[in-house]
């Protein structure tokens, strides 16, 4: 018989999706209450963005399916341009794992009389955009400004170089790379791109603005210029524009700082080196030399005015700095959802060398973790490394997100739980590494 079992924490008003309620009732009578897709109904959960020319939706199906739809305004000129040019992109772009997945196309017709035109897409889950300002958040704290871990860094360097290296392949520039167009798959366990309305083939530039201020090239900034003067700028830019953008994204994770007014300043149009240089001193003393000089060189490489002496993306992922093994800190295993929990703070070594205690706690807890989804897998190692965590696989990454919300707080025998995201291809493995404090 269960000796030991979970209780419930305070009670806290959130409402679904972690919108707030004042905003949550607001987009209620906003939005779209359901799309019909390929006649079966998906019912809206939650805006996850708006934009000019398109809003973007979390939906789920009777068959407990989520994804995401895009549905595009008409235009100005009363046409689907933004939405043909997005699709035929994506359509022509599948099959990368770092390049979010294009399921299909419709048109939806609402009750209105007003017919629009959708995309179907893969749901994503955090951008770096949030991840930007969960790792500002210290500095409110009273903590001294710090960014993220090298080794996030470095998986979401690897992952969109990979990317853009496709891309650029297969000879596409993306225009519009910035934190918000990158996402965190949960599944795939890897960050993808995003947003390909700005996008366009190389040589054959067909959208005048491109860019978003603050991650815009030397090149753009001037072609741009000269658009909005009416005079036209040569032959366009080149795939060289995307990896400037990534080089800010990057030095802004690793500095933990936006960087919009300093690159937008005389400074550091005539000398970005020496302010590259002076962000990684400032930072250097809470990473290892080495991989930080590996880090600012390829950062370094990637933010040449020149765009033809620029590095490419496929030069890009032969760096060193992509040979060095890191460990995650504790605060990535938080930040990024994967179908594995684990929970801390739960296990007395007693448990452990008490066979009769140790079946009786692996019962209580599959049957609590079962409240929240469907598990696929439950661990307790009794020896290190991960000795009295718990891991928990989930069916999928929905569910492990709902236990971690419901779990994180509430205690067990008397301690409180601590309740983080753990890779699955790690736990696969059987690699139960000790991450980083």
């Amino acid at each position: 018989m269960a000796h030991c079992g979970f209780s419930e924490p305070k009670a806290k008003g959130q409402a679904p999706d972690g919108i707030p309620p004042s905003q949550a009732s607001a987009d209620q009578s906003t939005r779209p209450v359901l799309f019909e897709i390929f006649g079966e109904i998906w019912t809206v959960q939650s805006r996850l963005g708006q934009g000019v020319s398109a809003s973007v939706y979390r939906v789920s199906s009777g068959r407990a399916a989520t994804a995401a739809v895009k549905e595009f305004q008409t235009d100005s000129q009363g046409g689907d341009y933004g939405y043909h040019k997005e699709r035929s992109v994506l359509e022509d772009i599948q099959g990368h794992k770092n390049i979010v997945t294009l399921y299909g196309v419709f048109t939806n017709h609402s009750c209105m009389g007003v017919a629009t035109r959708c995309l179907l897409l893969e749901l994503l889950d955090v951008s770096v955009s949030e991840l930007l300002v969960r790792c500002g958040s210290g500095v409110q704290e009273g903590r001294p400004q710090q960014g993220h871990s090298m080794w996030l860094v470095q998986h979401c360097a690897r992952d969109i170089m990979e990317g853009l290296s496709f891309l650029h392949r297969e000879g596409y520039v993306h225009a519009d790379l910035k934190p918000r167009n990158i996402l965190w798959s949960p599944d795939d366990e890897c960050f993808k791109l995003i947003d390909f309305g700005l996008s366009f083939k190389q040589g054959n530039q067909d959208v005048k603005f491109i860019q978003t201020d603050g991650y815009r090239a030397p090149e753009a900034e001037l072609q741009n210029s000269l658009a909005r003067a009416g005079v036209e700028g040569g032959s366009g830019c080149t795939a060289a524009v995307d990896l400037w953008s990534l080089g800010i994204i990057l030095l802004e994770m690793f500095s933990g700082i936006k960087l919009k007014d300093t690159i937008g300043s005389k400074e550091w149009k005539d000398n970005n080196a020496a302010i590259v240089d002076h962000i990684f001193a400032s930072n250097s003393v809470l990473c290892p030399a080495i991989p930080v000089y590996h880090l600012r060189d390829l950062i370094k490489s990637m933010l040449l005015h020149d765009p033809k002496q620029r590095c490419t993306a496929e030069s890009a992922l032969l760096s060193p700095f992509f040979s060095i093994p890191f460990a995650p800190h504790i605060e990535d295993l938080v930040l990024l959802p994967s179908p594995v929990l684990r929970l801390l703070n739960l296990i007395d070594d007693s448990h452990l060398h008490n066979e009769e205690e140790y079946e009786d706690v692996l019962e209580d807890m599959k049957e609590e973790c079962q409240k929240y989804g469907s598990v696929v897998s439950l661990l307790i190692p009794k020896e290190n490394p991960g000795k009295g965590q718990v891991f928990v696989e989930y069916a999928n990454s929905s569910d492990s997100k709902e236990a971690q919300r419901l779990l994180t707080g509430r205690t067990f025998d008397g301690k409180f739980v601590m309740a983080t995201f753990y890779p699955l291809s790690a736990y696969k493995r059987g690699y139960l590494y000790q991450t980083v404090q």
